[in-house]
């Protein structure tokens, strides 16, 4: 008998599963592949059920035989092991990122006589209300909350890509690309930068914008999306505030808060010296992560120490230093800052912070070092890469330049080339 073989990346089963399975097996023996975590994180969603659970609901399917891993989105291992005669998929992988997945598999199982067979994709009322049952569950604050902290052990560095309104949040959402390996990947978690979110609103990055217009931004996010978020707080204010702000953060499932070691006036660190600004005393910076961790509710929120020492010039020694004490204060993590082009200085620390603690997650923003790959990052023990302002950067010049050839023609036509369709647009809002 023939073996036909499909690969599952759900946690709900519904009739378009169901069709697919009844449709396979009319060509053979039907075995599922369950796709891993680190793969599903990489080019679908996050499971919500472990892969053991998600084994254990494919096996009670009607018409399937067997359930394997299938731990290659490529379906390399699979194919290798099994040699199936068809591979059975939905035929929504015939366009868009997932198309090269289907061309691989096709390579594949044509070098030994093998056939992909595509399956009308199904589109119903019932398909439609199970995926939205699962993407709202996604988005609940004690599913979103603790994502954070089960993609730190899941994937070798979290893709972290800032977003500041309910748009870019769905760009970022949305975003799966074919890799140069082939293989799809997509961001993994949301940064809602302070100095994104003042310049979006026309204001200096001081701490102008109060929690209140943040919360704003952040429910903005959350109604449209289910990735986990990180949230720049600044210098977190004063301690008596900040306690509050966490408990808050933690019930809208925020997954993350970053505070920087510097006291007064905020001023961006991207001036470093250039302007006067103060650093906060070990003791007292201390003092404000643990009563921030004494008011949390719950093991998955997470308060992320940033450490300044290296963008105000205070060396090597202050940073790491500074590193050991917010870590045995409870800090749940490290992120480190340099201005600095060459990497080296970032290299260094975490290099010895890791020599000191394997465990305690590292955080790097490398808007300057931007060479760097995030696998040399992984390579010094980094676990979260934030790329910090890129969209906001993005979009400036653009809208400036937009409104320059305006003025100067005195119409749009000359625009529209370069303008993406707002019917475009609409289907990334629709797709909700």
């Amino acid at each position: 008998m023939k073996t036909v073989y499909t690969c599952f990346s759900t946690d709900v089963i519904h009739d378009g599963h169901k069709n697919i399975i009844e449709q396979a097996s009319r060509y053979g023996r039907v075995i599922v592949g369950c796709l891993s975590d680190k793969e599903m994180i990489r080019c679908t969603k996050f499971p919500t059920k472990t892969i053991e659970e998600r084994i254990a609901l494919y096996r009670s399917l009607e018409g399937v035989e067997g359930v394997v891993i299938q731990d290659d989105m490529l379906y390399n291992d699979v194919i290798e092991k099994l040699h199936p005669d068809y591979v059975v998929h939905g035929d929504n992988w015939k366009s868009g990122a997932e198309k090269a997945v289907r061309e691989h598999v096709e390579r594949l199982v044509a070098s030994y006589g093998g056939q992909i067979i595509d399956i009308p994709y199904t589109y119903s009322e019932e398909v439609k209300k199970v995926d939205d049952r699962l993407r709202e569950r996604l988005s609940m604050p004690e599913f979103r909350r603790k994502r954070l902290r089960q993609l730190i052990d899941m994937t070798p560095v979290v893709k972290t890509m800032e977003a500041h309104s309910g748009l870019t949040g769905l760009i970022v959402e949305k975003t799966v690309v074919k890799g140069l390996d082939g293989r799809l990947d997509q961001f993994d978690a949301m940064w809602i930068s302070s100095l994104c979110d003042s310049t979006d609103r026309g204001k200096p990055d001081i701490e102008l914008v109060d929690m209140t217009s943040r919360l704003r931004t952040i429910n903005d996010i959350m109604e449209v999306t289910t990735k986990p978020i990180i949230l720049d707080g600044d210098t977190g204010g004063l301690t008596e505030h900040f306690v509050y702000n966490v408990r808050t953060l933690e019930r809208m499932g925020v997954s993350a808060v970053i505070i920087e070691d510097k006291t007064g006036l905020k001023k961006n660190s991207l001036f470093g010296t250039e302007v006067e600004q103060s650093q906060d005393s070990i003791e007292h910076f201390s003092a404000k992560i643990s009563a921030g961790k004494r008011a949390q509710l719950s093991e998955d929120f997470m308060i992320i120490a940033r450490i300044e020492s290296l963008i105000l010039e205070k060396g090597m020694e202050d940073a790491l230093q500074r590193a050991y004490a917010f870590t045995e204060a409870g800090a749940d993590g490290i992120m480190i800052h340099s201005r600095k082009k060459d990497p080296t200085e970032i290299f260094t620390f975490c290099d010895r912070f890791r020599e000191w603690d394997k465990k305690t997650p590292l955080v790097v923003v490398p808007t300057s070092f931007n060479q760097v790959t995030e696998d040399i990052f992984a390579a010094h023990g980094v676990n979260i890469v934030i790329y910090a302002n890129q969209l906001m950067r993005a979009a400036f010049p653009v809208m400036k330049q937009t409104a320059e050839e305006i003025l100067r023609s005195h119409r749009a036509q000359e625009v529209d080339s370069a303008l993406m369709p707002f019917k475009d647009i609409i289907r990334l809002i629709d797709t909700l």
